[in-house]
């Protein structure tokens, strides 16, 4: 036996009673190697770690569920056996059954529903849609939630789909876009609800039982106590369908095998052995008599190498052999004592009730798997008890042989043992199967994205370098309009330098105003005249300048100068220069024109203003 961790014990006792999953009968090797596979994953570098793990993030119990329950499973997973199954299991099953009846299917473990779906799809092909819709019940379930939520929407994708023909799936599923969902009329007769095998009764009065590569993951006890109840689940002539990883070897007083490679098994009934009755044939006519037959039948009796005891029907030792009084000191001193004052009534096992069952139904009986301890020594026996009859059928008594099973006993636990490790180890390799395949599948999907993301960067690689060669055009472009505003701006430094010129050679001082009377040019006379530079005038109000012009009265000449017809205009101020002197001045405000010599005075204005 594997020494267990009691930490990882610990982890298995929380989850079963947090979440209810009961995991504490799976094999210790493969659970610790997937539960490790989760902490990993996680950081958690000891049990006591990732349980605290979990009672912060109920989220992981998802993923740890998820790593601790493969769920491979596909639509007629290994064909071979499903076309067996078909042909040589439910064709004679159905054909056996009355038209009426019902018949009864369970799939344990069934995932997210495709075995269940295929067992559908299998009896709707022998029995007829109509048939199969009156007469089939379907029971799916299993202890993983979320993939029963899965199986109750019947819907899957191409890579679902692919184990399945073009017949198939054209009959019995309806396509939406690319999923593909099973036949709402038919998906009615297929039910699915949560059960553990571990701890939740079983479904009772099932004709046919699939439970596919699930029972490798318990242990030899719990893989036997599951068997027990799928015994009692399966009617009399019931069938077991198990996956390639299961054999059975050890468990043949339950079910016997229809066909080993394809792990198909029928249940065994339990059978009661027929009445046992002995009859003393008479001598044959016309033969030679034989004298001394009543010694040669006490020796005979005596000389047996079963221990023997033979009572009379009120329960008086009647006769007894040498083995018997080898074995539990029974001897020929006893005859004529009743049974019940003997040990051997009571002791190894209780007689007494056998007997008078044997003697009331006139049947043999076998009691089996009785120990008997001698010292140290423990003797494997089973008892027969057989009613003796007379030829008129009248009880003579009964007779009682102990055979000595210890030998055999031995080689059949070696045997089971030997069965019990062959299946661990062919379980243990299916399971490695199982994980490669799993493992080979999840390479295969990170493949097809990584691929997907390739295309996906190739494309934006190629948008970016449109756009590369889009901004590129552009910067040409940018760059010859650059180029031109350089030459302009060239053009119009040397224009406004030539203004600068025009209007410093004046003798008089001149502002440009725009239409809202900011100013936009302040020449240099008008500095000399008013005290105020250019640099602080541009884009004040002019009607704000504070000088020793009358602006006020300008403002008539401005509003002409700006209106629609443009009008120039002149006026004769008093005014005070910079310099507190006195002085007239002549202020004209003229509209600015174009070189047609078209009014433009909604631009602006031009105000002269000169010393009379």
């Amino acid at each position: 036996m594997q020494e267990t961790d009691p930490h990882f014990e610990a982890l298995l006792v929380y989850l079963k009673e947090s979440r209810g999953f009961d995991f504490t009968g799976y094999k210790r090797s493969s659970l610790m190697r997937r539960v490790n596979r989760r902490m990993t994953q996680v950081d958690a570098a000891e049990y006591q770690d990732y349980l605290d793990f979990l009672q912060v993030h109920p989220d992981e119990f998802t993923a740890l569920f998820n790593t601790i329950l493969i769920n491979v499973t596909a639509f007629f997973r290994d064909l071979d056996a499903w076309e067996y199954l078909q042909s040589d299991v439910l064709e004679p099953m159905v054909a056996s059954k009355p038209a009426d009846s019902m018949i009864r299917v369970w799939s344990a473990g069934c995932a997210s529903g495709e075995e269940a779906y295929t067992l559908a799809m299998a009896l709707a092909e022998l029995l007829g849609v109509e048939q199969f819709k009156d007469r089939v019940k379907i029971y799916a379930t299993d202890v993983d939630e979320e993939q029963l939520n899965e199986a109750r929407q019947a819907t899957y994708g191409e890579r679902e789909m692919q184990g399945l023909s073009p017949e198939l799936v054209e009959r019995y599923f309806e396509q939406n876009g690319g999923r593909y969902t099973f036949r709402k009329d038919l998906r009615r007769s297929v039910i699915f609800g949560r059960n553990d095998l571990v701890q939740d009764a079983p479904i009772s009065r099932i004709d046919l039982l699939t439970c596919r590569n699930t029972l490798m993951y318990f242990n030899a006890e719990t893989q036997a106590k599951i068997l027990g109840r799928f015994h009692f689940a399966l009617a009399d002539t019931g069938v077991l369908f198990l996956g390639k990883a299961e054999m059975l070897l050890s468990h043949s007083s339950l079910f016997t095998p229809i066909d080993l490679k394809r792990r198909v098994f029928r249940r065994v009934p339990r059978l009661y052995a027929p009445p046992g009755v002995v009859f003393a044939d008479p001598p044959l006519n016309g033969a030679t008599a034989v004298t001394g037959l009543d010694e040669l039948r006490n020796e005979v009796f005596a000389a047996s190498p079963l221990a023997q005891l033979a009572l009379t029907p009120d329960g008086l030792v009647a006769l007894s052999n040498r083995q018997l009084e080898k074995m539990f000191g029974v001897s020929a001193r006893d005859i004529g004592r009743p049974f019940r004052d003997l040990d051997l009534s009571y002791r190894p096992v209780e007689l007494r009730r056998y007997i008078e069952q044997a003697q009331l139904e006139r049947r043999t009986l076998r009691v089996t798997d009785v120990e008997f301890h001698r010292g140290s020594e423990v003797t494997h026996l089973v008892v027969q008890i057989s009613p003796l009859s007379g030829s008129d059928g009248s009880l003579l008594g009964v007779n009682l042989i102990f055979h000595d099973v210890t030998a055999s006993r031995r080689l059949q636990d070696d045997l089971e043992h030997a069965n019990q490790q062959l299946e661990a180890a062919y379980e243990e390799l299916q399971s490695t199967n199982e994980e490669l395949e799993t493992t080979n599948e999840e390479l295969q999907s990170t493949v097809e994205e990584l691929e997907t993301t390739n295309e996906e960067l190739q494309s934006t690689n190629e948008e970016l370098e449109t756009m590369n060669e889009e901004l590129q055009s552009t910067n040409d472009e940018l760059q010859s309009i650059n180029d031109q505003l350089r030459v302009s701006t060239s053009r119009l430094d040397e224009a406004n330098a030539f203004l600068e010129t025009v209007l410093t050679s004046l003798q008089a001082g001149v502002a440009v105003v725009d239409p809202d009377l900011r100013i936009r040019m302040w020449n240099r006379h008008a500095e000399d005249l008013w005290g105020l530079r250019s640099g602080e005038l541009i884009g004040q109000h002019f009607l704000n300048l504070d000088i020793g012009l009358p602006i006020d009265q300008i403002r008539p000449l401005l509003r002409g100068a700006l209106g629609a017809d443009g009008e120039s205009g002149e006026v004769l101020l008093e005014a005070v220069n910079r310099r507190g002197r006195p002085i007239t001045v002549r202020v004209a405000c003229t509209p600015l024109r174009g070189r047609d010599g078209g009014t433009i005075g909604g631009d602006g204005a031009i105000i002269v203003m000169e010393t009379a």
